[in-house]
C-alpha cells in the first residue's frame, strides 16, 4: 500500500475559487484522488472529491512552508502585540 501524505478527503465547508489547471497537473490530480479514495476505501467521484482534495493540497504546501510559516507567525506577533496597548483595553 503507498504511503501519500493526505490518506483522506475530510468534508468541510470553505470559499468557493476558480482554478484552471494544466491538463497533465489535471490527470495527475485524479490519479492522486483515485489513489487517496482506493487506500481510504471509498468510492471515488473523482471530479467531486478532487475539488476536496485540492484544499488540503494547498493547505499542506503552506503547513510544510519554512518561509511562509516564519512569516506567518512574525505577522500574527505584531497584529496581537499591536492589539494589546494600553489604549486597546476594552
Amino acid at each position: 500500500m503507498t504511503k501519500l501524505r493526505i490518506n483522506a478527503i475530510p468534508d468541510s465547508r470553505s470559499v468557493k475559487l476558480t482554478i484552471e489547471l494544466p491538463a497533465e497537473i489535471h490527470r495527475d490530480l485524479l490519479l492522486y484522488v483515485e489513489l487517496v479514495s482506493g487506500t481510504a476505501g471509498e468510492p471515488a467521484d473523482a471530479v467531486t472529491d478532487a475539488a476536496r482534495l485540492v484544499p488540503l493540497m494547498v493547505g499542506r504546501f503552506m503547513e510544510t512552508d519554512r518561509a511562509f510559516q516564519k512569516q506567518r507567525h512574525s505577522r500574527v506577533a505584531r497584529v496581537k502585540s499591536a492589539g494589546s496597548g494600553p489604549g486597546n483595553v476594552p
